[in-house]
């Protein structure tokens, strides 16, 4: 086995080298001994970092795009879902392996190793984190800075999380952060063009839309590698290939819910002490929604199948956003008028 970027499986001469450049394996060690001289007391915290960015936050831009700014969450949602497809694209082209797998040194602290299943490059937690914290950060560096500065820590805090869990290299992270800013700087320049071209919105929706399914179709049927150690596969490819359509199809769900949205909804938030308390009452409801999906959706027992459970999870999560809780606030906003 290789210490590299990429697994070599032993009866392999070939060996990759490229993560050693960066020592990301003796850096990992660094942080575990500091891990166990303070009895992993930092790690609780680290772990709640990592679980609120991958499961709750998405509750934020949600409530911002309902009743504070429909711009703002509409832009932290497009930089989320083009993060995702990607990163999943790249995580299931690339399909390195864990640290603890390239270096048996290497052991996740917590529970971490329960939930890092799969591929490692680059890291799904912070191409999430990073595009809804960065979204933010860029909208209000001129008029809330100290705001601005607590979505930053937010990015690092996860990204550095983890490192310190052991389930990501530095590369894994730097990766992941570089492919977001990116989809940050796209996602301005689009919404930048469509201020002025608004007609041409629909191409870009309908461009995303064929992507996602473009992805989807290589993700499906590409190869990949069957490593066994101790007659046990070392990483599961349709594991792998499941999340990858919750990640992808969000993309594809989120272009075809913002078409529904911007072409028969048309919801417009008002922030007044009955549109917040709706938002609350939407936000209550989507936490609970991802809470039951985060513990059945994917199960091998589903009836549409895992994958195509995972993708109608995340979809009708897109949906719910920006389609059904709009419409059951602008009855409530017309209902008020009346």
């Amino acid at each position: 086995m290789a210490k590299g970027l990429f697994y070599i499986s032993p009866h392999k001469k070939e060996t990759i080298i490229f993560s050693d450049i960066f020592m990301d394996i003796e850096y990992l060690l660094l942080l575990q001994n500091f891990r166990n001289d303070i009895g992993d007391a930092l790690t609780p915290f680290m772990e709640m970092i990592s679980l609120y960015a991958i499961t709750f936050l998405c509750i934020v831009p949600a409530f911002v795009y309902w009743c504070v700014s429909k711009r703002l969450g509409l832009f932290a949602f497009t930089a989320w879902s083009i993060t995702t497809a990607v990163n999943a694209t790249v995580k299931l082209t690339v399909c390195a392996y864990r640290p603890w797998i390239r270096d048996a040194r290497i052991l996740p602290a917590g529970d971490a190793i329960s939930t890092a299943g799969g591929y490692s490059f680059p890291s799904g937690h912070t191409t999430t984190a990073t595009p809804i914290y960065g979204s933010f950060a860029v909208h209000l560096w001129k008029k809330m800075r100290m705001a601005a500065f607590i979505c930053i820590a937010g990015i690092l805090l996860t990204a550095f999380s983890r490192n310190y869990l052991g389930v990501h290299t530095p590369q894994d992270v730097l990766v992941g952060l570089a492919e977001s800013c990116l989809a940050i700087f796209a996602t301005f320049k689009i919404f930048g063009y469509l201020d002025t071209h608004p007609e041409k919105e629909k191409w870009f929706l309908l461009a995303g839309f064929v992507l996602g399914w473009l992805m989807l179709f290589y993700v499906t049927h590409k190869s990949y590698p069957m490593d066994y150690v101790d007659g046990k596969l070392l990483v599961d490819p349709e594991k792998m290939t499941r999340d990858a359509f919750g990640d992808i199809g969000q993309l594809i769900c989120f272009c075809a819910a913002r078409f529904v949205e911007k072409t028969w909804v048309k919801f417009k938030p008002v922030f007044n002490k009955k549109s917040v308390a709706w938002a609350i009452t939407g936000a209550v409801l989507l936490f609970f929604m991802i809470s039951l999906g985060s513990a059945s959706s994917g199960s091998p027992h589903s009836a549409l199948g895992p994958h195509w459970s995972k993708f109608i999870s995340r979809g009708f999560l897109m949906f719910y956003v920006l389609v059904l809780w709009p419409l059951v606030m602008k009855f409530t906003q017309k209902k008020s008028k009346n």
